[in-house]
């Protein structure tokens, strides 16, 4: 169990020095906003990801994973969309190119009307969360058009049985974010992955050593399930590829962000289910609330959030 920061768009040099001063030793980029790796092909291209690692490894640190890519990129995979077949083999192409660049992890989702938030600034023990409230956004115009779940379920069928193989042979492990909020719609499609027993279905519907899960544990939380026995059942079968380490308060129709430490989950009982379940790679900072004159980034949250994460791993591991 280790702990890496995440939540990384601009990879700055102030970033990486903050990440050192931490006492991090890895790093996870969201969405690299580098116009050499997403501007122009629908894909990751090799070279750019090369330079995005060993600039990394210049600091002393190792990029782990990269979280997402542009949603436009493989939009009409997840609507089921003619040309998808073409944005297929570009995801193919990221993985492979990735895979050359060594980066072992990409995490993703499959939410084309990706994540939901009712209010950026609620007030929170002194700072600024985002919350969300389901009532405001039941009646949002379907943009997208409308897909139900048996339709999402087979354009999610449809894409992991083409893109797998290449992860398998590239060597690169697929890590699927849960649907934030997990409500079963919004704007007229269908969110499949709000539940422990959609996650279950994509282990059982693709099982392989490289087809698993980036567990956002705010989402599984949110969810109402035994966010202990969601841990231990996934954990187990070595399912869980890393971690959003984060606490929310509420359900997945009404939330709202917290601190790491005063949220509905009990994090030490959690950090303690991933050590008996023998998880082995990083946690990272999400969400975390903005305070009074931090910067945009939030860098005095995520250190309180990485700093209270990293003590918890070492009190866990201390307890033999």
């Amino acid at each position: 169990m280790r702990l890496a920061l995440g939540s990384i768009y601009e990879l700055t040099e102030d970033k990486l020095i903050f990440a050192k001063q931490l006492g991090v030793e890895e790093i996870v980029v969201h969405a690299p906003v580098d116009p050499s790796l997403s501007g122009g092909p629908g894909y990751y291209e090799f070279y750019p990801l090369l330079r995005l690692r060993t600039r990394v490894e210049a600091y002393g640190l190792k990029l782990l994973a990269i979280e997402n890519i542009p949603s436009q990129w493989y939009m009409k995979v997840m609507l089921g969309e003619e040309g998808r077949d073409e944005q297929i083999e570009n995801f193919c192409k990221t993985l492979e190119n990735m895979g050359k660049a060594r980066i072992p992890i990409l995490g993703y989702n499959f939410m084309p009307t990706g994540v939901w938030r009712t209010c950026t600034d609620m007030p929170w023990r002194g700072a600024r969360v985002t919350s969300f409230d389901y009532e405001l956004v039941k009646d949002a115009p379907a943009k997208l058009g409308k897909l139900n779940d048996e339709q999402m379920w087979e354009n999610f069928k449809y894409f992991i049985k083409r893109v797998l193989p290449t992860a398998e042979e590239a060597g690169v492990k697929l890590a699927l974010h849960p649907d934030d909020p997990p409500v079963p719609s919004i704007a007229g499609i269908a969110r499949i992955f709000r539940s422990v027993e959609a996650f279950k279905r994509l282990i059982e519907m693709a099982p392989s050593e490289y087809n698993g899960i980036l567990f956002c544990q705010g989402n599984f939380a949110l969810m109402e399930t035994d966010i202990m026995e969601a841990i231990r059942y996934f954990g187990s079968r070595r399912k869980i590829f890393y971690v959003h380490f984060r606490n929310v308060r509420g359900n997945a129709y009404k939330f709202h962000e917290t601190f790491i430490d005063d949220g509905q989950v009990d994090m030490l009982r959690a950090m303690l289910a991933y050590k008996e379940v023998g998880y082995d790679s990083v946690f990272i900072d999400d969400h975390v609330p903005h305070s009074p004159d931090d910067t945009p980034w939030c860098h005095r949250g995520r250190a309180y959030a990485c700093g209270y994460i990293k003590a918890l791993i070492e009190a866990v591991k201390r307890l033999g």
